[in-house]
């Protein structure tokens, strides 16, 4: 289910039953493990600058440079390492914030699923 329309009307989702579609992972952002990305996005604004979606992540280490987002941990467990800034560890029910351009490093323990919305600039 992916929706552009703002005036769509509201939905409801279970987090761990949605499908999810496999995310290309970028070798060179595996540190360690051979983890797997998949992800849905549920709803987009009309200008492409506002996602909210469900995404998760097998266990391994990888890197990344971050989004605006907020997210909310439905199952599994990592660290977050943010390149100058906190050491963040989370897991069922943990709520997060991360800013656009952190370098992070994120050390999954256990599949990890969150939901998510991301702002664009």
């Amino acid at each position: 289910m992916t929706t552009t329309d703002q005036t769509a009307a509201p939905f409801a989702v279970r987090i761990p039953e949605v499908e999810l579609e496999p995310e290309p992972l970028d070798p060179d952002q595996i540190v360690s493990g051979e983890p797997v990305v998949t992800g849905k996005v549920l709803w987009e604004s009309p200008d492409g600058k506002q996602l909210r979606g469900i995404w998760q992540i097998t266990p391994g280490v990888v890197t990344d440079t971050e989004a605006d987002e907020l997210f909310v941990v439905a199952g599994g467990r990592a660290t977050v390492e943010v390149e100058g800034g906190p050491t963040l560890e989370v897991g069922p029910g943990s709520v997060a914030v991360l800013r656009e351009g952190d370098r992070t490093t994120w050390t999954v323990h256990e599949t990890l699923r969150k939901a998510y919305h991301i702002t664009l600039s």
